[in-house]
């Protein structure tokens, strides 16, 4: 099996690992939009409320925006400045899109995940809950989507460089 094949046997596992987390957290959308219709017919209805119920939509809302970033990326959903972009060749996107992992996406995701690990390990440590009396006890589990989010970019950081490498290597041949 030749490298190139490997390399790209690689980049459709984290394509599909990707695509699967970011399909799991779509369903997200439902956790923020349930409880956030039952927090507005209790207020305005029965004048009540729940800190609880409104943390929820919070952690959901997280959840689903750290959870599929890299799905954005992979669907190339992420905001660009398309001057050079949008109406180059091929080589010149896979250039953009390999030095643009290489150089932004991979260094500032390493870089979250390794200073992230200590912030979120010591709220696992202490079973980090809300600070509200009535909050959810889970505030260790939504601090561990900083990590997360952060690998799962660094693996589809790593996929897109393996494409754009790919593409290069390719035309170089080519020509």
């Amino acid at each position: 099996m030749s490298l190139d094949h490997r390399l790209i046997l690689i980049a459709d596992r984290i394509d599909r690992l990707t695509a699967a987390v970011g399909h799991a957290a779509a369903w997200c959308t439902l956790l923020m939009v349930f409880p956030e219709l039952l927090v507005v017919l209790l207020r305005y209805g029965l004048a009540a409320g729940s800190i609880g119920l409104q943390e929820s939509i919070v952690y959901a809302h997280a959840a689903l925006f750290m959870l599929a970033a890299g799905w954005t990326l992979q669907q190339d959903g992420h905001v660009r400045v398309d001057i050079f972009y949008a109406g180059a060749t091929p080589r010149v996107k896979a250039l953009i899109d390999l030095v643009g992992a290489v150089i932004f996406l991979l260094p500032f995701s390493l870089a979250l995940a390794w200073l992230s690990l200590p912030y979120v390990a010591r709220s696992w440590a202490s079973l980090e809950g809300s600070r509200e009396t009535s909050g959810l006890p889970l505030v260790f589990v939504l601090k561990t989507l900083i990590p997360a989010f952060a690998l799962l970019l660094t693996l589809q950081g790593i996929a897109q460089a393996i494409r754009a490498w790919l593409t290069l290597s390719r035309s170089r041949s080519e020509a």
